[in-house]
């Protein structure tokens, strides 16, 4: 008989001895296509997106402007879109004041913060020296770059929180979003990559962008859905999670993390580096704090190593890159829009073998 019950290696054990349907495997590029074209069906049904899709097949989004805030170098539109007939999603759009044609779309998907905090305002000190110390002004920094830039409320959060007991404090309902959620064959992370889908048939329709240029990014929550949304969602062509790719088994299988973080039986598809394969061979680049402690780096650098693997194979190798920040769990401005920079300036085919400047 073996000693005291001993959970983590319980745990650590059942994630090792769980096989991977969809572990990457593939030697050629048509095998790793068949892999990918297979695994976001898979992907797809365990968020519950196919389950919204039949829900909803019927409902057509609306959006509403709510008001205007000129800010001398770019103007703050607040709108909301009806993403459900019960759901009206707040977001914000930020565009440069000079627009010629069209320009590069960039969604800023938040964490677990108050979305304001992405168009840098604080309601207290607090969250002005997480701002400022922190990188956390994202989608300023992403019209600033020249792009127009949606800033979404993530599901749960801001004007969407379930809060019957109207607590002042009270930042987000993830737990009530998954739970309630996996009732109806729902995810709250597929709820929030549905939310993205739709902000983008709705950007799609405006004459200032780009459709061939559309980047993703955010900080820890956000870069779950920057993650997500772009291996769901084609469109994306350029995504650059913050403080959020490592390996399921050693961040969210191990350490305390949000609910809304959990898929069932993920790990019974694949890792989170083979999630992230699904966007191969679009550019991916992968925000990383060295002190980061709920996403630990040696899991981060073990991920990325697998994820190399997919982009070799995808002739797409120079595509994918790992940037490590001198810190904890925050945005890294500087990893993030020289990346962005570079792709946006590139043409390249399905195969990304020959791109063109």
């Amino acid at each position: 008989m073996s000693g005291a019950f001993d959970y983590r290696k319980h745990i650590d054990d059942l994630y090792q001895s769980v096989p991977h349907e969809f572990g990457f495997q593939a030697e050629s590029y048509d095998e790793f296509k068949t892999w990918q074209i297979a695994f976001r069906v898979r992907l797809r049904e365990i968020l519950g997106l196919p389950n919204m899709e039949t829900d909803l097949r019927d409902h057509q989004p609306e959006a509403r402007q709510v008001n205007v805030t000129d800010l001398g170098d770019y103007v703050r539109e607040k709108w909301v879109l009806t993403v459900e007939p019960d759901v009206p999603l707040p977001f914000w759009l930020l565009k440069p004041k000079e627009i010629a044609g069209n320009l590069p779309l960039v969604l800023t998907s938040h964490g677990h913060n108050r979305p304001e905090i992405y168009l840098g305002i604080a309601q207290n000190e607090q969250e002005a020296a997480a701002i400022a110390e922190g990188d956390r002004d994202i989608a300023v920094q992403a019209v600033r770059e020249g792009y127009i830039t949606i800033l979404p409320t993530a599901r749960a959060f801001g004007e969407t929180v379930y809060n019957p007991k109207g607590e002042l404090d009270k930042i987000q309902s993830c737990r009530e979003e998954l739970l309630h959620g996996l009732l109806v064959g729902r995810t709250a992370i597929g709820e929030r990559v549905w939310d993205i889908s739709r902000l983008l048939d709705w950007a799609f329709s405006r004459p200032d962008v780009d459709q061939t240029r559309i980047a993703i990014t955010g900080n820890s929550g956000g870069g779950t859905i920057s993650l997500f949304a772009a291996a769901c969602d084609e469109r994306i062509t350029v995504a650059v999670p913050s403080c959020y790719f490592c390996t399921f088994q050693g961040s969210i299988g191990t350490i305390e993390h949000c609910h809304c973080n959990y898929i069932p039986g993920m790990l019974r598809l694949g890792e989170m580096y083979d999630v992230a394969g699904l966007i191969a061979p679009r550019p991916f680049c992968a925000i990383a704090g060295k002190d980061d402690e709920i996403f630990p780096i040696a899991s981060v650098r073990k991920a990325f190593g697998k994820l190399r693997e997919v982009y070799k194979v995808a002739g797409a190798e120079d595509h994918c890159e790992l940037f490590v920040g001198e810190g904890g769990h925050r945005y890294y401005r500087q990893g993030a829009w020289p990346f962005i920079r570079k792709w946006f300036k590139v043409e390249w085919s399905e195969t990304c073998g020959n791109p063109k400047k």
